[in-house]
C-alpha cells in the first residue's frame, strides 16, 4: 500500500488497514467500468460518499457508526477493484469470501463490528440501490424506465435534489478522508 503497509489479501488484519490507502484506492477505481459521461471517471469513493448521504437522509439521526458503515460499504474495492455483479457471480463464492474478509478487517480497524447487523446492512443496500439509480440515469446513459427495472423506483424525495458532479480523484480522495474523520470524531 502507499502508506507502506503490507496487506495480505487472503488474511487481512485491521492493523494493516489505513484510511488513506482506502480513500486513495477508491478515488481511483471507476464505477461502471469507466463507462460514464464526463471528463472524470465516477469513482467508488464518490459513490461511497453518496451512499452515506442517502443512508443518512433515509435514517435521520442514525448513529455515526452506521453512517460510517455506509461510507465504508465498498471499502474492500480499494484493493480488489469494482466488478459488475454478473462478473462477481461468474467468479463464484470465492469473491464474496474475499470481500467479506477484507470488510471485516476494515470494520474492526475503525471500531465497527466485523459483521454489520442485517437490518443496517439492508438499509445501506437500499441506499446503494438509490445511488446506482442516480448514477444510471445521470451519468451512465440509462433511461428512467431502464433504471427502474434494474434498481427499483426510488423515492422522489431522495433523488430530486441529488446531482452527480464528476470531480478529479484527488478532490474526491480528500473529501472521503475528511468525511471519515468527521464520522470517527462523532463516534468518539
Amino acid at each position: 500500500m502507499l502508506s507502506g503497509r503490507r496487506l495480505d489479501l487472503l488474511d487481512p488484519t485491521p492493523v494493516d488497514i489505513e484510511i488513506e490507502d482506502i480513500a486513495h484506492g477508491l478515488a481511483f477505481v471507476a464505477r461502471w467500468n469507466g463507462q460514464t459521461r464526463g471528463d472524470y471517471p465516477y469513482s467508488v469513493a464518490e459513490h461511497s460518499l453518496l451512499v452515506e448521504e442517502i443512508f443518512s437522509a433515509m435514517r435521520p439521526g442514525a448513529p455515526a457508526k452506521w453512517r460510517l458503515a455506509a461510507l465504508l460499504h465498498d471499502a474492500p474495492e480499494y484493493v480488489i477493484g469494482d466488478m459488475i455483479s454478473p462478473v462477481k457471480t461468474a467468479v463464484g463464492p470465492g469473491y464474496g469470501a474475499l470481500d467479506d474478509r477484507l470488510a471485516d478487517a476494515v470494520h474492526l480497524r475503525f471500531g465497527l463490528p466485523a459483521v454489520i447487523p442485517a437490518t443496517i446492512k439492508r438499509q445501506i443496500k437500499k441506499a446503494d440501490k438509490v445511488s446506482a439509480w442516480l448514477e444510471a440515469t445521470q451519468i451512465a446513459g440509462f433511461s428512467i424506465t431502464e433504471a427502474n427495472q434494474f434498481f427499483g423506483t426510488p423515492d422522489d424525495t431522495l433523488t430530486k435534489s441529488l446531482k452527480i458532479v464528476l470531480r478529479p480523484p484527488v478532490a474526491v480522495r480528500a473529501d472521503f478522508t475528511r468525511r471519515h474523520a468527521v464520522l470517527l470524531a462523532e463516534i468518539g
